[in-house]
């Protein structure tokens, strides 16, 4: 008996304009694979049932999630709703497990005989050939079950240096792939020697230094970029021989130039955010707190910082106010979230109150003094119920009403 399962057709077969089409519904669906997976499923399906596939991923999903095997699935009869339980609970990993099994078991298909070469065999005979082939089949698949169900043998260790392990697919699903010998002569990939760190001390690696200057923004990027080429004086090039060979080359008053002004533009475009000029820098908070050191801008950036606190304090314009509100990270590293929000809940429960009584609902409501400072009515809102506010709120418009569990 064939099961539904059981592949129809190789996945190279598969026509790539109908393989983009399934990938494409199945990323609508929530659900996107990786091209061999799409392949793999769609093998499921014979050839002459490519334009029932079309038609299904030419129009919209009716549900989600919905991976290749769930469109084959719904091709099959099942329902949409049932095809994405089914995904999300793990069906379809099963069923990819199922078919790869089947395609490994399964025995190459012996080649059909050839019309042209005449049979000197009788009926009778035939059919006791057949019988007797029916019957090696049934001994044979006794002995695959006992194969199955016997203890694993062992294998010997095999050299690494002339195998490896076939590869996986993203869902760890390994494939059969014919050893290759490792490559040799001009095409081995070995990684290059690096240099000793006395080249860089001598007059040569001054220029390398400069060259290399003109390409990294601060002294860690420019390790980055030396430690790759180049030894340390006791192992791996580190920052305290990179500072040293900088200082004896007399590079690092200009470095640490270019790093001020490198640091003052960040912390200045990123309104004072440590977090955000780590990232536009590319370091670390500890490189980066040590780039400020180096460069003897802790007061500046304090000061920065301090500036753009007042200024998020202090700002009137009520959207501002909302919009800086949804920035929690910005606020957090600033180090004053909690005090914006003590003082931006003060200010809306003193313009709610004013338009409270005219309110019928909290959107209209909201509405009303989004109308009358010219702010948002959805700002406004998000405002409300992020300080905690809406409670209160609905008690007053609607004294009678039990309260509300959210």
């Amino acid at each position: 008996m064939t099961s539904p399962w059981q592949r129809r057709r190789q996945p190279d077969d598969i026509p790539t304009p109908v393989a983009v089409a399934v990938s494409d519904f199945c990323r609508r669906a929530k659900s996107p694979a990786p091209a061999p997976e799409v392949r793999e499923a769609l093998a499921l399906l014979a050839e002459e049932e490519d334009f029932r596939v079309r038609a299904l991923t030419d129009g919209e999903p009716e549900t989600s999630p919905l991976g290749p095997f769930a469109v084959v699935d719904i091709l099959r009869g099942t329902a949409p709703s049932v095809a994405a339980q089914r995904q999300s609970c793990g069906y379809y990993d099963v069923a990819r497990e199922l078919a790869y099994v089947r395609e490994e078991k399964t025995p190459p298909r012996a080649p059909a005989p050839d019309a042209s070469i005449p049979s000197f065999a009788s009926p009778a005979a035939a059919k006791a050939a057949g019988d007797k082939a029916a019957k090696k089949g049934a001994k044979a698949e006794e002995a695959s079950v006992m194969e199955r169900i016997a203890p694993k043998k062992r294998a010997a260790p095999v050299d690494e240096e002339t195998t490896s392990a076939p590869p996986e697919s993203d869902d760890g699903h390994s494939f059969l792939r014919r050893d290759l010998p490792r490559p040799r002569g001009r095409f081995t990939r070995v990684e290059a020697p690096r240099t000793p760190f006395v080249e860089l001390t001598r007059a040569t690696g001054k220029e390398i230094l400069e060259a290399t200057l003109e390409g990294s923004e601060h002294r860690f990027a420019l390790l980055r970029n030396l430690s790759h080429r180049f030894n340390g004086s006791r192992g791996d090039l580190s920052l305290v021989d990179l500072e040293t060979v900088l200082r004896d080359h007399g590079l690092l008053d200009a470095l640490q130039e270019k790093e001020r002004l490198q640091l003052l533009d960040a912390y200045t475009s990123q309104r004072g955010a440590t977090g955000r000029v780590g990232w536009a820098l590319g370091v670390s908070p500890p490189e980066l707190q040590r780039l400020v050191s180096a460069a003897g801008l802790t007061e500046e950036v304090e000061a920065l910082r301090e500036r753009f606190r007042r200024e998020a304090l202090a700002t009137s314009h009520l959207t501002h106010r909302l919009d800086l509100l949804g920035r929690e990270k910005y606020l957090a590293d600033l180090g004053i979230q909690r005090k914006f929000n003590d003082s931006l809940r003060k200010e809306l429960e003193r313009l709610l109150r004013d338009d409270l009584p005219g309110a019928t609902d909290l959107h209209g409501l909201c509405d009303a003094v989004g109308r009358k400072y010219g702010s948002p009515s959805e700002l406004i809102f998000r405002a409300i119920e992020r300080l905690g506010l809406a409670e209160g709120l609905r008690k007053q418009l609607h004294p009678g009403l039990p309260p509300s569990n959210s």
